[in-house]
């Protein structure tokens, strides 16, 4: 089943900037756009500030049951190890 979460938010630029990450096989697939812009941008290795805010993302939808523990769990493991980097 596939697992999608998106956001906006607005650059330091003051460009709106819409992310989506979705969950598929088991492996996140994060990709990015600036309004006005045509193609999405998709990330090998994703912004450690988008990783941030899609752990707060997961974190609401999991009050709310909208998102599994685990899911969190994991995502929060994958910020410590690029932190760690």
């Amino acid at each position: 089943m596939r697992n999608e979460h998106s956001w906006k938010e607005i650059t330091a630029d003051g460009d709106k900037r819409e992310v989506r990450a979705s969950k598929f096989g088991g492996k996140w697939r994060i990709q990015s756009r600036l309004k006005g812009e045509e193609f999405w941008t998709y990330y090998d290795q994703p912004l450690i500030e988008d990783l941030r805010e899609l752990r707060d993302v997961l974190f609401r939808k999991y009050q709310r049951r909208r998102a599994t523990h685990e899911e969190l769990i994991a995502l929060e493991a994958w910020i410590k190890r690029l932190e760690n980097t």
